[in-house]
C-alpha cells in the first residue's frame, strides 16, 4: 500500500463511522467576533488527539494554535535529542482506534509489513513525520505561529484569549472552552537549580529544554547534570555532533534500572487510574517521582560506545563557579572544569508559574488543598500541581472562581497525579484524550441544554406518512 493508498483507505475508514457529521453544539454570536466552540492550545500530539476527538464527537466550531512554525510543533524537532521514541512501537494513541490512521499503517504504507517488523523503535523523525501527516490527512484546523499570552473570563462564561504572532488573525480569540494542551512544560516551566542560574552566566549552560549550538561545541568539554534519560539523550547528541568530551553527573549511587511505565501499560493503572483513591493516586505518582525514566539500553549503549563519554555516579553537584577558562563543577569526587554545562533537572509544575493563567490561578485549587499525604509521602512538588477533574478541567478552591474556571482544561503534564500518564506520555493518550473530549462534549450539551430541550419539546417534523385504508 502506498501513502496515496492509505490517504483513501482514512477517508473510507471515517465514512463508514459518518465521520465529519453535523455538528449539534449551538453557535453563540458576539458583536465582538466569532465565537469558538473549542479553542486547543497547542498543536503537537496532544493537541491533535483531542482536535480529532472533538471532531469525532461532531464539535467542528474548534480551532487549535500553535506557537511554532508548522511541521515543528511539540519537541520532536527542537529539543528531543533521542534517537528513538522510548515507548513501544505497538502501543497506539491519537489514531482513536482507527486502524487506517495508526503510526504502524503509515509505516507499512512507506516500508511494507516486513519493514515494520524489522522495526526496533519508532525513530524521533519518523514520528514528527507522522504527526505532519496526520493533520494533513484529517484537514485539522490548526493555526501556526500564534502564541496565547493571556485568558481573560468573562461573565458571560466565554473566555477572551489575547494572542500574538504572525500567524494571528486577531489580538483577541473567543471561546467556549479552552484546552491547554501544551505538553510537559505546560503546567509549570522547566527547572534549573537556582545555585546555577544565580552563579553562572547564560553562555555557560543550558537547560535541555533549551536551543544548543552544538556546532559551537564541537571538539568541547561538556558536562551534564541528570542521570534520566534526557542525560543521555543529550549525551549521545553531543558526541555524535562531534564534542570532545561529554561528563554525566548522577547523585546516585546507581543507575535506575525499572521503568514503572512499562509496567502501567499492561496493568490497567494506566486507563483505570481514575477509578483509584487519592490516596493511591498520590502515592503512585510518588513511586513514579521516585523512579523517574532511565535511559533505553540502546540509548545507554549508544552514548557509553563512544571515547568521549564518562558517568560519574554518586556525584551530585554541590557547587559551580565561573573560571576564564568555563564553568568549575564541584562534586564529592572533586572539581571539573567544563567549556559548557548541560542541565537535565526536569521541570516544576505549578499554575502560578504559567503566564496565561495569572488572572485565574489564585483560584485553582492544587493536590496541597484537597489532600494530605502520609508524612513519609508528603512532597511539594506533588502538593503544586493543580486538582484537576477526571476531564482534566480545573477546579476552583473557591466559590469565586467557579465562574472563572469553567470551560478551562489541562490537557498537559500537570494533570499527572489527578489523570495519570493519561496526557503526560505517549502510552496514556489515547485514553486521556476520550476522558477530555467526553467532559467537554458534557460541559457545551449542558451549557446548551435548555435550548436543546426547547426544540426538542417542540419538534414536529412529520417522519412517517403513511396512510391506512380500511378494506372492505
Amino acid at each position: 500500500m502506498s501513502l496515496e493508498a492509505l490517504n483513501k483507505q482514512v477517508k473510507t475508514d471515517l465514512s463508514y463511522l459518518a465521520f465529519g457529521g453535523p455538528s449539534w453544539v449551538r453557535t453563540l454570536k458576539k458583536p465582538e467576533g466569532h465565537v469558538y466552540d473549542v479553542v486547543i492550545v497547542g498543536g503537537g500530539q496532544s493537541g491533535l488527539g483531542a482536535a480529532f476527538g472533538l471532531l469525532r464527537e461532531r464539535i467542528s466550531n474548534i480551532l487549535v494554535i500553535d506557537e511554532n512554525r508548522e511541521g515543528w510543533e511539540g519537541p520532536w524537532e527542537t529539543y528531543a535529542r533521542m534517537v528513538t521514541l522510548r515507548t513501544p512501537k505497538h502501543l497506539t494513541s491519537i489514531d482513536l482506534g482507527i486502524p487506517s490512521l495508526t503510526f504502524r499503517a503509515w509505516w507499512e504504507a512507506q516500508f511494507g509489513s516486513e519493514g515494520w517488523e524489522a522495526l526496533d523503535k519508532i525513530p524521533r523523525g519518523d514520528w514528527m513525520n507522522y504527526l505532519r501527516w496526520f493533520r494533513k490527512v484529517l484537514n485539522l484546523p490548526v493555526i501556526n505561529e500564534v502564541k496565547l499570552k493571556l485568558i481573560e473570563p468573562t461573565d458571560e462564561g466565554i473566555h477572551r484569549l489575547h494572542i500574538e504572532g504572525t500567524g494571528a488573525p486577531s489580538d483577541i480569540l473567543l471561546a467556549r472552552k479552552v484546552i491547554l494542551a501544551t505538553g510537559i512544560q505546560g503546567g509549570g516551566e522547566w527547572h534549573v537549580p537556582p545555585f546555577i542560574a544565580e552563579k553562572l552566566p547564560h553562555h555557560l549552560y543550558a537547560h535541555s529544554s533549551e536551543a544548543i549550538d552544538f556546532t559551537a561545541l564541537q571538539g568541547k568539554k561538556i558536562g551534564i547534570l541528570g542521570g534520566g534519560a534526557s542525560a543521555f539523550d543529550n549525551a549521545n547528541f553531543a558526541l555524535s555532533e562531534g564534542a570532545a568530551e561529554v561528563h554525566v553527573f548522577v547523585r546516585r549511587k546507581k543507575l535506575q534500572r525499572i521503568n514503572p511505565i512499562r509496567y502501567m501499560e499492561v496493568s490497567g493503572l494506566i486507563e483505570r487510574f481514575q477509578a483509584l483513591s487519592d490516596a493511591d493516586k498520590y502515592a503512585i505518582i510518588a513511586h513514579f517521582f521516585k523512579y523517574n525514566q532511565p535511559p533505553t539500553n540502546d540509548t545507554f549503549g549508544r552514548a557509553a560506545s563512544w571515547p568521549g563519554f564518562h558517568l560519574h555516579l554518586g556525584a551530585p553537584w554541590l557547587d559551580v563557579e565561573a573560571a576564564d577558562q568555563g564553568a568549575v563543577v564541584t562534586t564529592p569526587q572533586g572539581k571539573f572544569t567544563f567549556d559548557f554545562l548541560i542541565i537535565c533537572t526536569g521541570l516544576v509544575t505549578d499554575p502560578a508559574l504559567r503566564p496565561e493563567l495569572r488572572l485565574v490561578e489564585s483560584h485553582i485549587a492544587r493536590w496541597g488543598d484537597r489532600y494530605h499525604p502520609p508524612k513519609e509521602l508528603a512532597n511539594p512538588m506533588l502538593d503544586a500541581h493543580p486538582y484537576l477533574s477526571p476531564g482534566f478541567a480545573f477546579i476552583s478552591r473557591d466559590e469565586k472562581g467557579k465562574k472563572l474556571l469553567y470551560g478551562l482544561f489541562a490537557f498537559n503534564y500537570s494533570g499527572l497525579i489527578s489523570c495519570g500518564i493519561t496526557a503526560a506520555a505517549l502510552s496514556g493518550l489515547k485514553y486521556g484524550i476520550r476522558r477530555l473530549v467526553s467532559e467537554v462534549a458534557d460541559q457545551l450539551f449542558l451549557d446548551d441544554r435548555e435550548k436543546i430541550l426547547k426544540d426538542f419539546f417542540s419538534y414536529n417534523e412529520i417522519e412517517f406518512v403513511g396512510e391506512w385504508t380500511k378494506k372492505e
